[in-house]
């Protein structure tokens, strides 16, 4: 049974990404606070649950939160900032859309770049602790999925609807044969594969 809150008396959010270490892609981060009322039954990090049983907690969780955002940061701001700062702006874009604004934050992992005027903890394997950073987790896992699974029916080469942009064999392969598209990271592209492109 994953935890309501860590501080009883603050109205919290949980804040997760997903896409950091994709060759190709968005990086999308969600922020959500649920009332200490709700427990949503089968709630787990994303990455742990079928993609069935993420599509229905999705609905669950957009059903009876508080409030919910999703942050993006596009590919030219991931080459342009690096990784690690186009996450952190994601993760911001999705907690400017909160309503009521948290009193603290749930981070997942242990970096963040702090959001002005909240507080926040940062929690490694939080998706797997918190309720909030766990439904964090899911939104921002299906909307991406979904992002990618449509890039894949322009670019049904790369299998995009499958790897979801990350690294796999057939997706190296794909580049080798077919080159980089205006979807794939060309910071991480250089840096990965420049010895077999170039």
């Amino acid at each position: 049974m994953l935890a309501k809150y860590l501080y009883q008396d603050k109205i919290e959010a949980g804040i997760d990404e997903v896409g950091r270490g994709s060759l190709a892609g968005i990086v999308v981060a969600a922020a959500v606070i649920l009332s200490p009322c709700v427990q949503i039954p089968q709630l787990n990090d994303s990455k742990q649950i079928s993609a069935a049983l993420r599509e229905k907690l999705n609905e669950e969780i957009i059903k009876n939160a508080v409030s919910y955002g999703i942050g993006v940061a596009s590919v030219q701001e991931i080459d342009q900032l690096n990784i690690l700062q186009a996450t952190y702006l994601a993760m911001h874009r999705a907690i400017e859309q909160l309503n009521p604004i948290p009193m603290h934050l749930l981070i997942d992992g242990n970096r963040f770049k702090p959001y002005p005027g909240i507080p926040h903890t940062c929690i490694i394997k939080g998706d797997t602790k918190y309720q909030s950073i766990a439904a964090a987790s899911i939104l921002a896992k299906n909307y991406r999925d979904k992002y990618m699974r449509e890039l894949s029916k322009i670019h049904p080469q790369y299998q995009w609807d499958k790897n979801m942009g990350y690294a796999t064999m057939q997706h190296i392969q794909a580049i080798q044969q077919y080159g980089y598209t205006s979807h794939h990271r060309k910071t991480f592209i250089i840096k990965a594969l420049q010895p077999t492109l170039f």
